[in-house]
């Protein structure tokens, strides 16, 4: 190998991404990495619940841990102190970003299933776009709960595309390396399209059956 390889080799970042676990964390098997990501709904609905899954993030040897809220992670919406006090082994990603190792991260749990008994709801249109908008240029990996409508958004084969268009339109103007996201369990995979690795990492299927495996991702700055 020559000494540019080896160069090129020695920058690449190996990322782990997992998403919709549904308490299942414990169960998974992980591979080695050095970044990990999880996409949001590992079911924190209450502090025992956060405690346990921060527990387990504690006892991964990966150098760094990015996590966002779904729908799911009540407790990150309704006494966000709370739940962010016990979220201590991870970065913890809420309209916000992060630069790691020569990349920038940004993470939102916002998502547009509606209704009181969900986390981090808002109406597609003027509402969710305020948060997308708040997505910078120099994004080179997105993570939101939310997936980008067109793309690894359907239940199932048949099924209609259930992903934001509002997403997708912020998707085209940023067009980071990587976009990790889950919630719709039927789509999990990976696709490359606008110039954009797009990542369904949801390892549940719509059963909440733990079926799929972590998605690894090797990213040079």
């Amino acid at each position: 190998m020559s000494s540019e390889s080896k160069k090129r080799v020695s920058k690449t970042l190996r990322l782990v991404c997992i998403g919709d676990t549904h308490g299942f964390h414990r169960s998974l098997v992980l591979p080695a990495g050095d970044i990990l990501i999880h996409s949001g709904d590992f079911d924190g609905q209450s502090v025992e619940q956060v405690d346990d899954f921060n527990d387990w993030l504690e006892s991964l040897p990966y150098r760094h841990k990015l996590v966002i809220a779904g729908n799911h992670d009540l407790l990150f919406d309704r006494k966000p102190k709370v739940a962010r006090a016990h979220l201590t082994a991870a970065v913890y990603l809420q309209d916000s970003g992060i630069r790691i190792e020569g990349l920038n991260f940004w993470g939102s749990p916002v998502n547009s299933v509606m209704g009181e008994e969900w986390a981090f709801s808002a109406e597609r249109g003027a509402k969710i776009r305020k948060h997308w908008d708040r997505i910078p240029a120099d994004a080179d990996v997105l993570i939101t709960h939310e997936a980008p409508y067109g793309t690894l958004d359907k239940q199932d084969i048949l099924g209609r595309h259930r992903g934001c268009q509002n997403l997708l339109g912020t998707l085209l103007r940023v067009k980071p390396k990587l976009h990790v996201f889950g919630h719709i369990h039927g789509s999990y995979g990976q696709e490359s399209a606008w110039n954009v690795r797009l990542v369904n990492c949801a390892v549940v299927n719509n059963q909440r059956v733990l079926t799929n495996a972590p998605t690894v991702v090797d990213l040079a700055p």
